[in-house]
């Protein structure tokens, strides 16, 4: 009884293990989904944050070189023939000697080289947060162009379906023109193999949109990709609901200087190499440490005419303290301090130029971004208006063919033509939202349908 039991209870947590994935595999993903997955799922972010760890630790040991430190240690010697004994005197004999010692010494003064390095580390901490952060913005940036592919190419195979439905329905109307003698047999033949075409249309529309959720969730990093799909958003007038994100570039690029993580880490590195600098101008300045320390000896005589003293009491009788100020100032050094110092104020120079250079390039990138939105604006509205064109273009077109008073050849141009608009247009809008979505990654928005 107790053995079906479990085994029911087996099957139980097997059924509801079972119901608990299968949501998970038919989840439809909004593009916030994908980005928050790809975030937290996305191996090179994983190496940016156990660098963020290590240069944590960095931090926490320039911080501790402030403490005094410690040290024990012992020693073991045999000495035979002519040998120093414990009366500091020289005699022939054999005897050893245990030394014990602990030791402690302090930094007092470093030539300011202890402050430094601690706020370089603390820069070099901030700079691996920024490129951590960087490359997030940057991974959300890429999946956001794959997942509008997906919308682009959904839409794509939705044409490719209403077209090869309305040649399906054509060759029905032709078939029937057929029979009322308006239309030749060789009609019926170029329609039936226009449906052929569209199904061959459809199929590679269909693999484009697979191919297309393949890369997406390749992108997440996801290990089970069957089923995968993604939440096709409701867009209203385009052009109104993202218009205010096509700003000017000066505007944008003052306001992507404040924020932007790529930025924040070329100024972070000037102000680190600032602190090297610092760094290598304490091996000009003296330095002074305060040390201690406590030792003791046991000597043991090889020799039966002598009585050696306990250990105890040679620990006890032969303890010194010690306590003690070094002072080091630098004369010459062979001119190594002056070429660190020189290495390091060119570094400042090379890090300038960095910052610099990350600045222009930012510029280019946030101008290039503005005319590319400026300029896919531009073509969607034409789109937009070519495919009212095409629309009553084909509209005639298939109300000629329908009664008889045009071919088949006229009327698959028409609609030729206004797949070509279709698809010019789906293109137009979805290049449109992902130039404004640029904008709106300079700017600091949140990348967001």
């Amino acid at each position: 009884m107790k053995k079906m039991i479990r085994i029911k209870s087996l099957f139980i947590f097997i059924f509801l293990c079972i119901f608990t994935l299968l949501p998970a595999q038919n989840k439809l993903w909004s593009l916030e989904d994908c980005i928050s997955y790809a975030i937290n799922n996305n191996i090179t972010i994983k190496q940016l944050a156990i660098q963020k760890k290590s240069a944590e630790v960095d931090l926490n040991t320039a911080q501790m070189s402030r403490l005094p430190n410690l040290n024990a240690g012992g020693g073991q010697n045999w000495n035979f023939g002519r040998t120093q004994i414990q009366s500091g005197m020289y005699e022939n004999r054999n005897q050893s000697n245990t030394s014990l010692q602990i030791g402690s010494s302090i930094p007092i003064f470093t030539g300011f080289r202890i402050p430094n390095e601690i706020a370089r580390n603390e820069l070099e901490l901030e700079a691996s947060v920024q490129n951590l952060e960087k490359a997030k913005e940057d991974l959300a940036l890429n999946v956001a162009s794959l997942f509008l592919q997906v919308l682009f190419t959904k839409e794509l195979l939705k044409i490719n379906q209403e077209q090869l439905a309305l040649s399906q329905a054509q060759v029905e109307r032709t078939q029937a023109l057929l029979d009322a003698g308006k239309v030749p047999q060789s009609q019926l033949y170029d329609i039936e193999a226009q449906v052929a075409n569209d199904k061959v249309s459809v199929i590679q529309a269909g693999n484009n949109l697979r191919l297309a959720l393949l890369e997406l969730a390749q992108s997440l990093e996801l290990q089970q990709i069957e089923g995968f799909d993604v939440v096709v958003p409701s867009f209203g007038n385009v052009v109104t609901e993202y218009l205010s994100s096509v700003q000017p570039p000066q505007m944008v690029f003052n306001n992507a200087i404040q924020i932007k993580p790529g930025i924040k880490v070329q100024e972070l590195k000037v102000q680190s190499a600032e602190k090297t600098l610092n760094i290598a101008k304490a091996g000009y300045l003296p330095t002074l440490n305060l040390s201690m320390g406590y030792g003791t000896n046991y000597f043991y005589l090889y020799d039966n005419k002598f009585t050696n003293r306990s250990l105890s009491d040679q620990i006890k009788n032969n303890a010194g303290q010690s306590i003690g100020l070094s002072l080091n100032i630098p004369i010459f050094n062979r001119y190594s301090v002056r070429n660190q110092v020189r290495n390091a104020q060119y570094n400042i120079e090379n890090q300038q130029l960095a910052l610099e250079n990350a600045k222009k390039s930012l510029y280019k990138e946030i101008e290039t971004a503005y005319l590319n939105a400026l300029s896919a604006q531009e073509k969607y509205k034409a789109s937009q208006q070519a495919i009212k064109s095409t629309s009553e273009s084909f509209y005639y077109a298939k109300e000629r063919y329908e009664t008889g008073k045009s071919t088949v050849f006229e009327f698959n141009e028409a609609r030729t033509r206004l797949i070509r608009s279709q698809s010019e247009e789906v293109q137009a809008k979805y290049d449109f939202i992902f130039r404004t979505k640029i904008l709106d990654f300079y700017n600091g928005i949140p990348i967001k349908l």
